[in-house]
């Protein structure tokens, strides 16, 4: 059995997105599509003291209402440095900061000229993924042949990696022709995201849906993907 995930990079995504990429034998980066603006493309959200507070790559947008993930640039050359004085300042004193700082603020300095989102994006994913062990294959879309459309296209890629299972986020239900997957005979599962164990955050609440670089800051002791008892 081969399971496939196919997803838009995101800018250090959330603790849903990593259990996804645990899940699957492929992940395969869909960039090809086009860039949304105030999604998780090119931000997330970390949590100070006072709250919630995004971090987000500043990107170039004037006269390119149309262009893709791919073809989006950051516009900015200090946001590097910027975006990990954040980190700091919010989680310096938290229980997994000197457990994690390493790795984070060395691809924060090695990306500190990197211009492409998408090289950006898939740099933390895969080297975060590596950290927690994830064994899951990556490709890119643009790397594999499939037909058009938006359902054409996933089965497409399924077909062309082998896949036997496709896994996918429940936002997708209301553009997925799941006939098509059916007739190419791959089965189609729709992600259950589970009630993720919860700790508390700097700010003595908890959230679900910030950067996953909270939990491995506040909370280096449990499973990232580990389910509320």
């Amino acid at each position: 059995m081969t399971r496939v995930v196919i997803l838009q990079s995101n800018y250090i995504p959330w603790r849903g997105y990593f259990d996804l990429i645990n899940e699957a034998d492929i992940f395969i980066f869909y960039d090809e599509v086009q860039f949304t603006r105030r999604d998780w493309r090119n931000r997330n959200i970390i949590v100070t003291k006072r709250g919630k507070q995004w971090l987000s790559l500043p990107v170039k947008q004037t006269g390119k209402f149309e262009q893709s993930i791919l073809e989006t640039e950051i516009a900015a050359h200090n946001w590097s440095r910027k975006h990990w004085n954040s980190l700091k300042g919010a989680y310096a004193k938290s229980a997994g900061f000197k457990k994690w700082e390493h790795l984070i603020k060395k691809i924060y300095i090695e990306l500190a000229d990197e211009r492409s989102l998408v090289a950006i994006n898939r740099r933390f994913i895969k080297e975060i993924s590596k950290a927690l062990f994830i064994e899951t294959e990556f490709k890119c879309s643009t790397h594999i042949l499939s037909a058009l459309g938006k359902t054409e296209r996933l089965v497409g890629l399924c077909q062309a990696v082998g896949a036997t299972e496709y896994i996918s986020g429940p936002a997708a239900k209301d553009y997925i022709d799941a006939s098509l997957f059916e007739k190419s005979g791959i089965k189609l599962t729709w992600k259950n995201y589970p009630n993720y164990q919860p700790y508390l955050q700097n700010d003595g609440q908890y959230r679900v849906g910030v950067t996953l670089l909270d939990t491995l800051f506040q909370a280096p002791d449990i499973n990232p993907f580990a389910i509320a008892t």
